[in-house]
């Protein structure tokens, strides 16, 4: 499809899809050795690995503020 050289935006409506408070989740990257170490730790237990992962890391920040 190619683009036209005009579009009609009369009808258009300023911030339709604009919500102010809207979350967004980021996507985390892992290692692949992480991350296939985690999903078999995860599947042994049997529990959800986005579950593990984050109990690991509220752990770690507990430990982190711990020390301060």
């Amino acid at each position: 499809m190619m683009m036209q050289s005009e579009y009609d935006f009369s009808k258009a409506e300023r911030g339709k899809f604009y919500h102010p408070n809207a979350k967004f989740n980021i996507p985390i990257y892992l290692d692949e050795e992480v991350l296939e170490y985690f999903a078999k730790q995860a599947e042994m237990k049997g529990v959800d690995l986005t579950e593990m992962i984050n109990d690991l890391l509220k752990k770690d920040i507990a430990l982190i503020e711990g020390i301060k």
